[in-house]
């Protein structure tokens, strides 16, 4: 089998920051007033009061303190509760485009490429913005890339997934250099009235270039060792917002079409899946998890990846270890990992193993085992 290489990743990061004690105070504020317009019916046991929420049950729930979004008027406005995100005419590039983009230029900086260099562009996100034209096929145009371009969805695996099919296309030698790019967008389909997960996510744009051999000119390079990929249905993460909705309108405002999740459950059935995955992947491989300097997990909470690690290791892995870019992005779907590679890959020396791994809805789960040469 032909060798294949990340050699540049990129990050784009929105304008907008919004901390933990901002996202509270509106959403407190929400809470105050929908129990007040609903007084009565809570004083007669019709209606259940709104708990608050806080910064300490935020942090402890999930070790978020903070997350990036594309616009934070309308999520902090406790009439609206969601992001002001005007249309775009369709001349003008689409606003998943223009992040995709963002990233791009970064991963091909840092991997020595120019744009034209590239054959095969693959947008692989939790959700999309449109169902077609392509994400991918956009972004494409937009940077002057040749080749194909497809989108992808797997939810919060599908940076993962996405790397494998890239790389999948450069050992046939259909494409030469792909870029793999995620815009996540999360803060338009995120219910922020809920208690539960008003802090979950976070909007970023990630992107990796793949490819048959370095240009030389990178920054870094990571042999692809292996690559591993599993699903398990399971309709404990899902959104269920779509084209449909259109065919029964009055359903297409349902709780059920912005995300909802069964946490308790999502986390006992997910990390051991996650555990036992990578262990397998790398005994697959001849290593084992001593073998690994550094294990770039999903970042969906702080707690999670903890057990994963332990886990994996069979004791509590540290920060170089496990690196956490949670606290400061709070999960951005399928980026989380690619985030934390990106921030926490370049300090490690020729021949380290390190291994890029996420999981969601699904169930999926996406590994890689990468060698720095």
């Amino acid at each position: 089998m032909n060798k294949v290489y990340i050699t540049g990743s990129g990050l784009w990061v929105p304008p907008n920051l919004i901390t933990n004690a901002e996202l509270v105070a509106s959403y407190n504020e929400y809470v105050r007033r929908t129990n007040e317009r609903n007084a009565a019916a809570i004083a007669s046991g019709e209606v259940a009061a709104l708990p608050e929420s806080s910064s300490e049950f935020i942090e402890k729930a999930s070790g978020i303190k903070q997350r990036y979004v594309v616009e934070k008027t309308g999520v902090l406005d406790p009439d609206r509760m969601c992001p002001v995100i005007p249309p775009r005419p369709n001349e003008q590039i689409s606003l998943m485009a223009e992040m995709a983009a963002g990233a791009a230029h970064q991963a091909l900086a840092n991997a020595g490429r120019r744009a034209d260099e590239v054959d095969l562009v693959i947008v692989a996100c939790s959700s999309f913005q449109r169902p077609y034209p392509a994400i991918a096929v956009e972004v494409q145009g937009a940077l002057g890339c040749g080749g194909y371009g497809y989108d992808m969805n797997v939810a919060c695996s599908s940076a993962t997934f996405g790397i494998e099919q890239a790389a999948n296309a450069v050992r046939s030698g259909s494409a030469r250099c792909a870029l793999v790019i995620s815009p996540e967008l999360p803060s338009g389909h995120l219910e922020w009235r809920d208690r539960d997960c008003h802090f979950i996510f976070g909007d970023i744009a990630t992107a990796v270039v793949v490819e048959a051999s370095p240009s030389g000119r990178q920054k870094s390079a990571w042999e692809i060792l292996g690559s591993k990929a599993a699903t398990v249905f399971s309709n404990n993460i899902r959104n269920n917002s779509g084209f449909l909705d259109r065919c029964d309108p009055d359903s297409r405002d349902n709780r059920d079409k912005l995300f909802m999740q069964e946490g308790r459950k999502v986390f006992k059935e997910v990390c051991p899946m996650a555990a036992d995955h990578i262990t397998s992947h790398l005994a697959a491989n001849g290593l084992a998890a001593g073998d690994v300097k550094r294990f770039w997990l999903h970042q969906a909470n702080l707690t999670m990846n903890h057990l994963i690690a332990k886990r994996i290791l069979g004791r509590d892995a540290t920060l170089d270890e496990a690196p956490v870019i949670l606290d400061k992005f709070a999960n951005t779907a399928s980026a989380g990992s690619i985030i934390a590679f990106h921030q926490h890959n370049i300090d490690l020396a020729a021949g380290s193993v390190g291994v890029i791994c996420s999981f969601g809805a699904g169930y999926s789960i996406g590994s890689h085992i990468l060698k720095r040469i």
